[in-house]
């Protein structure tokens, strides 16, 4: 089940809460008991890349650790 961040306005905890994707905009309340809260984009969202998309090659940039060195 997929897992979202959320931050409450108002004690400005974050918190993750797992729930379907049915159900990823729905309210959610944060621990402390506050309704006024808002999902945040996770790291994946921001910086992955589609599924099954080609990954990139040659460039000097890459590979397993970044700089080429693992040939």
């Amino acid at each position: 089940m997929p897992r979202y961040d959320f931050r409450c306005r108002a004690c400005g905890a974050t918190f993750e809460l797992s729930r379907p994707m049915a159900e990823a905009n729905d309210p959610a309340t944060c621990p402390q008991g506050h309704p006024d809260t808002v999902k945040l984009l996770s790291t994946v969202a921001v910086t992955g890349g589609a599924a099954g998309s080609p990954a990139p090659s040659g460039g000097g940039g890459g590979g397993c650790c970044g700089g080429g060195c693992c040939g």
